[in-house]
């Protein structure tokens, strides 16, 4: 599955999810509702990118 890093460095990989998020194990960043935030900046899912 594809990472998105965030601009503070971030990284969400679908993998683990963000549990404390609320975002389940295996769950693709196209799925996670859009009022999600990074959990160490609260960026938004807009200011992630496609991790190359």
């Amino acid at each position: 599955m594809k990472k998105y890093l965030c601009k503070c460095g971030y990284v969400y990989d679908p993998a683990e999810g963000d549990p404390d998020g609320g975002i389940a194990p295996g769950t693709p960043f196209e799925d996670i509702p859009d009022d999600w935030v990074c959990p160490l900046c609260g960026a938004t899912k807009e200011d992630f990118e496609l991790e190359e």
